[in-house]
């Protein structure tokens, strides 16, 4: 039987587990696992410039391909707890990711040696499984067991923390003859996808959800298709979108309080069935219960079963991976004689071509509407984009087009600012031939500005476009009903870069600084040729391009406490010009 250390064994089951990038900072207590990741060879190393940052690149590489997940590495204490935020949002959101830390020696636990945490209890609320592995001969199993566990059921992160002294202990172990354990989904029978297409038929107007199990499941081929099947029209939630093109015309709009539509909202009013796969029902969604409910009968389907429930009683759930559910929808949908849904669909349409925000606005300074505009004009179909949490994602989710699953890579549930500039970093490693455009506010760009730096040194080229108000704009927004303005101002006069007036951060400068390009647009009509050299410079120079627009100070974007109740604050679309890259055309 081969012998190696335990450090070496890890590694050799990544490699057999499909893992062939990491991205982490090496540190005296995770050493040895770094020496066996130089011996051994075969995964790339990415070096983050802070650890949190390495675990939102990791969920930026899993979140790009199906089938990848993404490892993260960190030394002991301080690199584990650093962490936690990037497992909390992989968990909330159902990523799977792996997060490695070094740990103190094992005899060395209960003295409060050095930078010696227990990580293992800090971390188990947020992951599927955490584990300080206490015996060298148990690392084999403990991998195998983290794999095995992010992958079945619902996806979510694994902690697997490495004392020192059991990384660098000799065992047993033939990499050679090692297989992953079998993966487990709960999948559907055809008595449960009959009895609810049964209560489809029965509906006269019903919707699809589409949440983001659907992605995970990389089932979004065939959504689309018991959608055409059935003529029933879809509504991706803000996780899910992308799992129809924006261009179908089955695509009814996006649901909710703020990163939807007015003729999404309008729909979901009108509709008097819905089946929910793979969502959650989130409450930025849902709104209140009451009106969400009002009037239609719900089918839940999702792989975890005490998700069913979880909000609301539905009238009928299934616990069911997405693909799995959605191979017999479609099974079962061919066999049977389907009511028309042509009128239902057409008169979902029409809401589409009538309930229009506009974008077209030539205000100096600029604002937001008329960004998201020019966005879809440069940017076509193959563009990914990425973005966390702000009036700047809840805008974009208004205004952008998206038309491919993974094309839209949002943290949902945790929304941590920061996330944004790893996470596409991430995604750019793991896919580098499509390209990647990031959204971020000043306040989200400025929390890890700092992994620039990653994608200049190793060349991982994406436009980051940041648009700058020196606000921190929703908090701004939602101060207004405590009639106040609070600690949210990120304005100051820069006495190294006047030309800035009163909106502080240089981040041109800091950008350049880092290794990387950069262009500022103060003008509504300069946006699509900046970004148009974004994409040159990108292809030219091989690093990150920030192409900064400096925003009115104050807009607020269109959002509400109910989704019939959504304040409208700026002037609605009534000509086709006013929403010229809508993708139907104004009535």
């Amino acid at each position: 039987m081969p012998r190696m250390t335990a450090a070496r064994a890890a590694v050799e089951i990544l490699k057999r587990e499909g893992v062939t990038h990491a991205f982490g900072l090496p540190g005296a207590a995770i050493n040895p696992f770094y020496a066996a990741l130089r011996a051994s060879g075969g995964i790339d190393h990415v070096l983050a410039r802070h650890v949190e940052g390495a675990s939102h690149l990791a969920e930026g590489y899993t979140r790009a391909k199906p089938g990848n997940i993404g490892v993260c590495v960190g030394t002991s204490g301080p690199a584990g707890t650093d962490m936690i935020t990037g497992l909390y949002s992989a968990a909330a959101d159902s990523i799977p990711i792996l997060c490695i830390t070094g740990q103190a020696p094992v005899a060395r636990l209960h003295k409060e040696d050095f930078q010696a945490v227990d990580i293992t209890s800090i971390a188990k609320p947020v992951t599927k499984m955490a584990m300080t592995v206490l015996e060298a001969a148990q690392v084999p199993g403990a991998f195998q067991q983290a794999f095995h566990v992010m992958r079945s059921g619902r996806p979510g992160p694994v902690l697997l923390d490495l004392p020192i002294d059991v990384q660098l202990t000799e065992i047993e172990f033939d990499p050679d003859t090692y297989e992953p354990l079998p993966v487990y989904q709960p999948t559907a029978t055809r008595a449960q996808i009959s009895k609810a297409l049964d209560m489809l038929a029965e509906a006269e107007r019903p919707l699809i959800v589409a949440g983001g199990g659907i992605i995970n499941a990389d089932a979004a081929d065939l959504l689309v298709e018991f959608a055409e099947l059935t003529g029933v029209p879809v509504v991706p939630t803000l996780m899910g979108w992308g799992a129809i093109a924006d261009d179908h015309p089955l695509m009814a709009g996006m649901v909710g309080l703020q990163t939807s539509h007015r003729y999404g909202n309008a729909t979901m009013l009108e509709s008097d069935f819905v089946l929910g796969i793979g969502n959650r029902w989130a409450n930025r969604h849902t709104g209140g219960l009451d009106t969400y409910r009002q009037g239609r009968k719900f089918v839940h389907v999702d792989i975890e079963p005490t998700q069913i429930g979880r909000v609301f009683a539905p009238d009928y759930g299934i616990a069911s991976d997405a693909r799995a559910a959605l191979e017999l929808f479609v099974e079962i949908a061919r066999e049977r004689a389907l009511p028309d849904r042509s009128q239902w669909a057409e008169s979902c349409r029409t809401r589409r071509r009538t309930l229009q925000r506009r974008t077209d606005f030539d205000n100096t300074p600029i604002k937001p509407q008329r960004v998201y505009q020019e966005m879809n004009r440069a940017f076509g179909p193959e563009t990914r984009y990425v973005t966390t949490i702000g009036l700047s994602q809840i805008a974009a989710a208004q205004f952008l087009h998206v038309y491919r699953p993974r094309h839209w890579i949002n943290c949902g549930q945790a929304g941590p600012l920061g996330w944004t500039l790893p996470a596409a970093i991430g995604a750019s490693v793991a896919d580098p031939d499509t390209p990647v455009v990031a959204l971020s506010g000043d306040y989200d760009f400025q929390f890890m500005i700092e992994e620039l730096a990653v994608g200049a040194q190793f060349a991982i080229p994406y436009i980051h476009v940041v648009v700058n108000n020196a606000y921190l704009g929703l908090i701004r927004q939602a101060q207004r009903g405590f009639d106040m303005d609070f600690c949210v101002q990120l304005s100051f006069e820069n006495i190294n870069s006047p030309e800035l007036g009163a909106y502080g951060v240089d981040h041109l400068k800091v950008a350049e600084g880092l290794g990387c390009k950069a262009i500022r647009v103060t003008d509504p009509d300069d946006l699509l040729s900046a970004f148009e050299k974004a994409k040159s410079m990108m292809a030219e120079f091989r690093v990150p391009v920030v192409v900064e627009v400096i925003l009115e100070r104050v807009t607020n974007i269109s959002m509400g406490t109910e989704i019939d109740n959504v304040v409208e604050f700026e002037e609605l679309a009534t000509r086709p010009e006013h929403a010229p890259t809508a993708v139907l055309s104004l009535d």
